[in-house]
């Protein structure tokens, strides 16, 4: 267990406005009852205790004060109404502050930031939970975010993040972390000021036929998890992360040249990750019926696209939730067979080609998710989590590239994925997989081997 220094309230600056208040779109509200969102981001800083206390402490928590002007969103809590006839808001007041847990660790570094198969458990010594939710009257607080740092004295440095996923998405969320990175780095906030600010203007997000209030109707029927907040320990899995070169992804594709839209790497890394996982099953005896569907959620962010929603397109610097995507499914002998990744290739482009790339698709029908949605369930589904598109190695504290990027809200997930760009390997990605250990083995030798055909 890490040895707990401090757990402070971080506010924002005293000029920041005293209160805000906006609504959640039918994006936001879509989350009100999911899971957090956990992420955690080592660094290389081969610091001593005394100067982790004195100087990057400090530093820090007024680089985040500093943060929280701009991004005031993520000190605010949702207000979730016990009136049926009202809605869920955001609402920021002054004294409301983000928890900042200050703690070392006595656990091997280079062990913690392997690619190798370790222990998912210890890996929530370095995430802060989430505080409870409480009670006025006739609402429900939740609070949206939680921070920690932890110190592994002489070699490195984690930032562990928990959020609420109706604060937003993985751009939103991005962004924020990038944000406190560079103040913390330049020592102010004088530059960022002058860049362009997140927005979080709910009016750009158009809902003329008010399909909020049919989410609203949907989520509030759905049982409310009692300690939302709480750590998902012991996981009972692995975790490992995978790397495709760009030569893997190069070779990946060239089994598939004949797909139509031609492949992406994009879609060659998750076409083979989830044949391999398909394949695994069949390799530890999973009793899983070869008529079965599988599906994989391929989601896609709507910002700055064209779609058959909203028009003019939300701006690419809206801070909040804006995805939309679709689901791809094969028959599980199909993809479990040795035609699985092309099989799966297919389905994933096809459906990105249908829903995504479509301006008269990407978004129709928003207001039939929930009935959609809900044919799925109990069905195998792949859920991926980040992207390329935003790179956390790339946010720099000051203490250089990040050393590794874990995603542990897949530890939650029956099949879950993360997709980043990788770290070392120019124009390559790393996957993250969290599996019970029997059945990561077998992915790994799978996925290894069909890197070799």
């Amino acid at each position: 267990m890490p040895t707990v220094r401090e757990t402070v309230g971080i506010h924002p600056p005293p000029d920041t406005p005293a209160e805000m208040s906006l609504p959640l779109t039918l994006f936001d509200i879509w989350w009100i009852h999911g899971p957090p969102t956990r992420r955690l981001v080592f660094y290389d800083h081969p610091c001593s205790a005394a100067d982790f206390h004195d100087t990057v402490v400090p530093n820090l928590k007024r680089s985040l004060s500093l943060a929280l002007r701009h991004y005031l969103l993520a000190a605010a809590n949702v207000l979730c109404p016990t009136d049926p006839d009202q809605k869920p808001l955001f609402r920021y007041v002054a004294g409301d502050s983000v928890p900042l847990t200050i703690t070392e660790s006595n656990r091997d570094f280079d062990e913690v930031t392997g690619y190798h198969p370790r222990d998912a458990d210890q890996f929530y010594d370095f995430m802060p939970l989430l505080p409870p939710a409480t009670e006025e009257a006739g609402f429900r607080i939740i609070p949206l975010l939680a921070l920690q740092v932890t110190l592994f004295p002489g070699r490195g440095l984690c930032i562990g993040a928990a959020n609420h996923h109706s604060l937003g998405d993985a751009r939103s969320i991005f962004g924020f972390i990038s944000a406190w990175a560079e103040i913390n780095k330049s020592g102010g906030d004088r530059d960022f000021s002058t860049k362009s600010p997140p927005i979080f203007d709910r009016s750009v997000v158009k809902d003329p036929t008010g399909i909020d209030s049919i989410f609203w109707k949907a989520v509030k029927q759905i049982p409310t998890n009692p300690s939302p907040a709480s750590s998902p320990v012991p996981t009972q899995r692995a975790r490992s992360t995978f790397i495709l070169s760009p030569s893997h992804l190069k070779a990946l594709k060239n089994r598939i040249a004949e797909t139509k839209p031609p492949a992406s790497s994009y879609v060659a890394a998750v076409a083979h990750a989830w044949s391999c996982l398909a394949k695994s099953a069949d390799a530890i005896g999973e009793k899983v019926d070869d008529k079965a569907t599988e599906a994989c959620f391929i989601s896609a962010d709507a910002r700055g696209r064209p779609n058959a929603l909203i028009d003019p397109p939300v701006p690419e610097n809206y801070f909040g939730n804006f995805i939309g995507g679709g689901m791809a499914t094969v028959e599980h002998k199909l993809l479990a067979s040795e035609e699985g990744f092309p099989a799966a290739a297919a389905a994933i482009g096809g459906e990105i080609k249908r829903v995504v790339y479509d301006k008269d698709e990407f978004l129709k029908g928003a207001e039939d998710w929930p009935a959609g949605m809900a044919k799925y369930v109990g069905v195998r589904t792949l859920c991926l989590t980040d992207s390329p598109k935003f790179d956390l190695y790339k946010a720099d504290f000051g203490w250089g590239k990040a050393r590794k990027v874990e995603v542990t809200s897949i530890d939650g997930e029956t099949y879950g994925m993360s997709l980043c760009n990788s770290r070392d390997c120019d124009g390559g990605l790393e996957i993250g997989v969290s599996l019970p250990l029997e059945k990561m083995q077998a992915f790994a030798a799978i996925f290894a081997d069909g890197l070799k055909l």
